[in-house]
């Protein structure tokens, strides 16, 4: 409905009453999560929500009694044939006939076995066969992505609702693809297509959560689903495709699965359940705050206003006087050979802004706890965040991307402020942080730049190929890159952690969430020249949120870029894994 039919809605509502109404009405409204719901009616309802359960296992068996599954004919078609029991349980007869044993002779001369034949066995053609696999297979999909929403970022980038209509119609689509090939191989490429860029693939909006779906389809839609009495769904052999059977059959196998499954059946490391637990808690603080906050009340006491003075003074004292770019200018001129000069300048603008908010705000937040200024709604805002230290949406509008509370936060600006201070001093650092940069698609450009005017060559024909670095800072503290490029460092692994001595990835350490990248050499070079050994292409995030916006200017607010690490395991176990890169994390 119309947002702006809400109002209507609710006088409707309004006027309903016992004594104008018949004793048998009832009103039922269906509807997705709006703000402009009207809260009256919320209130005098009795609501109903519709969510899939909890846990694999009943996800499944849920799927099986979703139209057109729970049909046991969609799982009997083409109808099976009954095999002849084998030849050793068949009564032996004569050489010419004659009985044997407890064998006797009918009217017309043949012999029947005394004893009860063993029941004919169902064969299923191998069009049969590949419905039920499919069909399953599916299912087990269909409560994977399900499931994987609980675990948050690492999971799906974003959570997208996928629902019965998703595997009704992929059902349909599996079944119709087997018949109408005809006795042929099953088309595996053209179903991975359906199912996983039409149907699932029609709500995924992220590339990296689209390039995670089409790989749990392939690890399942494959020829190896049709070989073999079972197929593994999990490295674990824990879940499996049971042996070709009718309906029932499907039902009781996962009647008998666990009912709390580890995190190793969507392919996750067993961390996973940390980041899960951490997930649910941090929504549910969430929500508490956001209740507090819009409970109304007279704001924050005397105690709590005494507390956020003193983090207000705090904070003033410890920012630092903004940049002089008048000066900074001089000493860094545009030059068309370093492109790095730009860069310093317009991130000494971009934080300039920022602490020019922050320091306004507290001024005037100070002055406000003097009752020297009005408290308007804005600086509010600010108090109130102070309070339950969070830093305030008027901060959030001008800064760079941050989930950190608010001490984490500007101790992670000072650091910001302090690389570029020792930048404007010293001059550029042999190994650059990263994860400092307010704008870092900039900073990656300039390298490129450098390199292509150094060379002479069209910017559109290089990219970054990548050399992970043994040692520290400290130990290429005064070398350069030899043929171009900068080192960085600053990356968090999430998901997976670094082998120094190997050179590869590895699993993460048990209960260890985020594990520090290798210092990493980006190495400018003609896309023609580079030739990747065998790796992962690892997604960069600007934070552990992972999901983001695409900005003005055509970059992503949060992704960041590519980075192929060295792995001697497929690509598939890490895109399962969930493995990226962060440039910050959520705590101090």
């Amino acid at each position: 409905l119309a947002p702006s039919w809400m109002s209507t809605l609710e006088r409707q509502c309004e006027a309903l009453s016992e004594s104008s109404t018949d004793e048998g009405f009832r009103l039922w409204m269906s509807c997705m999560p709006s703000p402009a719901f009207p809260p009256s009616v919320l209130q005098n309802c009795v609501k109903m929500t519709n969510e899939p359960p909890a846990g694999l296992k009943h996800n499944m068996r849920r799927c099986l009694a979703l139209e057109p599954l729970n049909d046991p004919a969609i799982w009997e078609e083409p109808a099976a044939v009954q095999e002849e029991p084998p030849p050793a349980s068949r009564a032996k007869k004569g050489a010419r006939g004659a009985p044997k044993g407890g064998a006797e002779s009918n009217p017309q001369g043949e012999t029947s076995a005394s004893s009860t034949e063993p029941p004919k066995e169902l064969v299923y053609s191998p069009q049969a066969k590949a419905v039920k696999r499919l069909l399953f297979g599916l299912v087990f999909i269909h409560a994977c992505v399900q499931e994987r929403r609980r675990f948050g970022p690492i999971g799906w980038n974003i959570p997208y609702g996928f629902d019965d209509g998703d595997l009704r119609i992929s059902a349909r689509q599996a079944r119709m693809y087997v018949l109408n090939a005809s006795g042929k191989d099953v088309p595996f490429a053209a179903l991975q297509y359906a199912v996983g860029e039409c149907n699932y693939g029609g709500r995924v909006t992220d590339d990296k959560d689209r390039r995670l779906l089409t790989t749990i389809l392939s690890r399942i839609y494959r020829p190896e689903l049709l070989q073999g009495e079972t197929f593994q769904l999990t490295e674990s052999g824990t879940y499996f495709v049971p042996k070709d059977g009718p309906l029932t059959a499907y039902e009781s196998y996962v009647d008998q699965l666990p009912s709390e499954q580890a995190p190793e059946a969507f392919g996750l490391h067993a961390n996973a359940d940390i980041s899960k637990d951490l997930t649910a808690t941090e929504e549910l603080l969430a929500s508490l705050v956001a209740t507090g906050e819009s409970g109304g009340g007279g704001g924050a006491g005397e105690g709590s206003n005494s507390s956020v003075a003193a983090v207000v003074a705090d904070i003033l004292a410890r920012l630092p006087a903004d940049f002089d770019l008048e000066v900074a200018q001089q000493k860094f001129p545009v030059s068309y050979h370093q492109s790095m000069n730009q860069v310093l300048i317009q991130e000494m603008a971009r934080y300039n802004r920022l602490t020019a908010v922050i320091r306004t705000s507290l001024m005037n937040l100070d002055k406000a706890l003097q009752g020297l200024q009005v408290l308007s709604s804005e600086l509010e805002g600010v108090l109130r965040a102070l309070a339950i230290g969070r830093v305030p949406r008027l901060w959030q509008a001008t800064s760079f991307p941050s989930l950190k509370p608010l001490a984490g936060y500007i101790k992670d600006l000072l650091a910001r402020l302090d690389m570029l201070s020792t930048w404007y001093k010293k001059g550029q650092s042999s190994v650059f942080w990263i994860s400092g940069f307010f704008f870092t698609p900039s900073f990656t450009t300039a390298v490129l730049q450098n390199y292509a005017r150094k060379h002479q060559l069209p910017i559109d024909s290089i990219g970054f190929d990548f050399e992970m670095m043994k040692g520290d800072a400290a130990s290429l503290e005064g070398s350069v890159p030899e043929g171009g490029g900068v080192y960085v460092q600053g990356l968090f692994m999430e998901g997976a952690a670094w082998d120094s001595e190997a050179g590869l990835m590895k699993e993460s350490e048990p209960k260890a969430l985020h594990a520090p990248a290798p210092i990493i050499w980006l190495r400018p070079q003609r896309l023609a020249d580079i030739h990747p050994t065998p790796h992962y292409d690892c997604p960069v995030y600007r934070t552990t949120d992972r999901r983001g916006t695409l900005a003005t200017t055509g970059h992503s607010t949060n992704f960041l870029m590519m980075v192929r690490l060295p792995s001697d395991k497929p690509q598939w176990h890490w895109i399962l894994r969930g493995v990226c890169m962060l440039c910050s994390l959520t705590d101090d």
